[in-house]
């Protein structure tokens, strides 16, 4: 699947769930509790070691989700997320490492920004799909207006406190492409399913 094409699901899902596992065994049923809560993504974060193997028996295990590492800080990280199969990469930050290293693959890369500077080192490396991180920490959807006036070719992604509360506000701005967040991923996998089918129907007619 190309990056455009990527872009789109990620555009139609309008949430990406943000997962931190602290074990491998968790893999198969909290992704399985995402699928059939109707939201088949997920952005696996590099906050845990078990991160890449996680990566790969969930794409192994799931071949129709898309599946993503977050937290990619360096290009160590990044070259071990796109070797256990991540269909795309997330940075709480922009590194220029993790840029050059995704273009080497191909692989589609949305790194976080907070201020325009931040915005300008990205979009000198070619990208206009940011992830705003951390969102309400920094202004939230108020920031991001003021940012995409100045740069209106910009998508974005918040993430960093986004909620059942203010996901619908979020996502009714049209530079926003889709919001992460992890609030459906808590508890156990019935607890998950549950919150994921509740945040699908929340936002269906967004």
């Amino acid at each position: 699947m190309d990056n455009e094409k990527l872009l789109d699901r990620i555009k139609n899902m309008k949430i990406v769930p943000v997962a931190v596992l602290n074990s491998v065994e968790e893999t198969i049923p909290k992704m399985q509790a995402l699928v059939n809560g109707g939201l088949p993504c997920a952005e696996i974060t590099f906050r845990t070691p078990c991160a890449a193997e996680a990566i790969a028996l969930a794409v192994k295990t799931f071949p129709d989700m898309l599946i993503g590492a977050g937290t990619v800080i360096n290009a160590e990280q990044c070259e071990k997320a796109i070797a256990a199969g991540s269909q795309f990469i997330v940075s709480p930050g922009f590194s220029e490492e993790v840029a050059d290293c995704c273009k080497k693959h191909g692989m589609l890369y949305l790194p976080g920004i907070v201020t325009p500077t931040e915005a300008m080192a990205a979009i000198s490396k070619g990208l206009t799909v940011l992830k705003f991180f951390p969102a309400s920490n920094y202004g939230g959807l108020k920031t991001i207006k003021a940012i995409c006036a100045a740069f209106p070719y910009l998508k974005i992604m918040p993430t960093g406190g986004i909620s059942a509360d203010n996901i619908l506000e979020y996502l009714a701005y049209d530079k926003i492409l889709a919001c992460g967040g992890s609030w459906m991923f808590s508890g156990t996998p019935a607890e998950i399913e549950e919150k994921t089918k509740k945040a699908v129907e929340l936002v269906k007619n967004a």
